[in-house]
């Protein structure tokens, strides 16, 4: 059994899920993930926006320690695995930061093509995963 670690953010478990943003009617910003007023010019008329799947990596780091609170992993300093962070630009609309399955920089490259997935974060007590999105060299 699984479940998202945040639902709202994406269409997951869907077949090919896709990132769930914010079209402003006003300027035409566009966010992810979706909010109720644009981070621009602060109108209400935000609309959902279904995100791509595919994308371009634009830069990446690695994350090599836990993160500090609240950060909803169950990964101490004894079994922490470092991972990639990265910008990934969707479309022409926006640039998302989100976590990438490939930690090695050696593997990564500006302008490379990056596909959503979705992987395990933690596995909860009851032994569901937890899912979160993520990107995926394509």
């Amino acid at each position: 059994m699984a479940m998202a670690l945040a639902p709202e953010v994406s269409t997951w478990p869907a077949d090919n899920p896709q990132l769930v943003g914010s079209r402003c009617g006003a300027c035409t910003a566009v966010t992810w993930p979706r909010q109720s007023r644009c981070p621009r010019c602060s109108s209400a008329e935000m609309t959902d926006r279904m995100l791509p799947r595919q994308g371009t990596l634009i830069a990446w780091t690695t994350q090599g320690f836990v993160p500090k609170l609240p950060y909803a992993g169950k990964a101490t300093a004894d079994n922490f695995e470092p991972f990639g962070i990265g910008l990934i630009q969707l479309g022409d609309d926006v640039r998302v930061e989100a976590r990438l399955t490939v930690a090695d920089p050696d593997r990564l490259r500006p302008g490379m093509s990056v596909e959503l997935v979705f992987v395990p974060l933690y596995t909860a007590d009851d032994g569901t995963d937890v899912m979160t999105c993520a990107f995926a060299p394509a």
